[in-house]
């Protein structure tokens, strides 16, 4: 229902303060709505089906990545920006209409852990978004100023991380936290691409902005499909599905950088980018599946929260640094291949401690 509200107030805006309103509102639904889906998942579903629910939850991503861009862009042409928003009003409804008798039909939540996650979270996570939208900015502002800002938001993002994560993320301590931690480094590793690939084949390549976004489509359908085909091995060991979607991830960005610097020809990224779709259908459906098989029913929602947290905080700061190598270095043949090879890190690192997200056996 706050999605909704963020439609229709962003849809009847007439302001850009209006309309900033409308998407904080539908921010804080899409936040809620996430970590919620875990826990409907944790309690309706039982362990081996679950693989199967998280891919056809990557499945459901597909047909808004195909249509919706193009989609709203016709209804902007046609109509106005107002009906982006507003036409999304009866999916809302027609979601809340589903779910709602499932949630009735379910028994109360198990009491919080005492001394667990509750107190002090929303300061935390407030100074958390002001903390990596400081260094966001200040990634892109090489001066003293951007030197000062950065400062300043490390110094609000450390402590608000340490309230708000898994004790031990950091170094991806075994267990829940190294699941977390893989939630971050997967995010670090992907979207950031996502985000500049195109730049990459319009700057360089000369393809038009409809052409770029190709290799996304092909990412995203390969997305889907690694999702399906691991849904059919409830059995088999997640952990192992997580190291070989990462190296697949770090294979596809790695074979981009010849083509972000000019070296090989653009139509190769959309072969390339599918082969990092492929391992995110793998390694973001296994993380799911870990999310829950390291939790408990009252650490469910705390450290699904945790997962999705870092995963928006990991994008945003090496989305940051892209703009920042941009501003460094100019060309986007320059600035871009680094890129690819920065966030090739977090994949290979994913890669390494995927074996520490193992669920011990019974």
């Amino acid at each position: 229902m706050l999605f909704g509200a963020g439609l229709l107030v962003a849809g009847f805006a007439t302001t850009m303060g209006g309309l900033l309103a409308g998407r904080v509102l539908q921010g804080l639904g899409a936040g809620a709505q996430g970590v919620a889906v875990y826990v409907l998942v944790a309690e309706v579903y039982p362990t081996r089906a679950r693989p199967a629910v998280f891919g056809l939850i990557s499945s459901a991503w597909v047909l808004p990545a195909l249509v919706g861009p193009p989609l709203a862009g016709l209804v902007t042409d046609r109509l106005s920006w107002h009906w982006v928003f507003l036409g999304l009003l009866p999916v809302v409804g027609t979601a809340l209409v589903l779910v709602a008798p499932v949630v009735r039909a379910l028994r109360p939540p198990p009491e919080p852990v005492a001394g667990g996650h509750g107190a002090g979270q929303v300061p935390a996570a407030l100074g958390a978004a002001i903390g990596i939208a400081g260094l966001s900015w200040a990634l892109q502002t090489l001066d003293a100023r951007g030197a000062t800002a950065a400062v300043v938001a490390v110094a609000v993002l450390v402590p608000s991380l340490r309230r708000l994560l898994p004790r031990g993320t950091v170094t991806a301590r075994p267990g829940i936290a190294a699941v977390v931690a893989a939630r971050g480094l997967v995010a670090g590793a992907f979207f950031p691409v996502v985000s500049f690939l195109p730049l990459v084949l319009t700057a360089t390549h000369g393809w038009s902005l409809t052409a770029a976004g190709t290799p996304l489509i092909v990412a995203s359908l390969g997305w889907s499909a690694a999702a399906a085909w691991q849904a059919r091995r409830p059995d088999a060991d997640r952990s192992v599905m997580l190291r070989a979607g990462f190296a697949t991830i770090a294979a596809g960005q790695v074979a981009l950088v010849p083509v972000a610097a000019g070296v090989l020809p653009g139509w190769l990224a959309i072969g390339f980018w599918g082969v990092s779709g492929l391992g995110m259908g793998v390694a973001f459906s296994a993380i799911a599946f870990l999310t829950l098989a390291h939790s408990d029913a009252r650490d469910v929602g705390s450290h699904s929260s945790a997962a999705q947290l870092l995963d928006q905080l990991a994008t945003a700061a090496f989305v940051g640094l892209g703009g920042a190598l941009l501003v460094a270095l100019v060309s986007p043949a320059v600035a871009l291949p680094v890129l690819l090879v920065v966030v090739a890190v977090p994949a290979v690192a994913g890669a390494l401690t995927a074996s520490r997200t193992r669920v011990p056996p019974p």
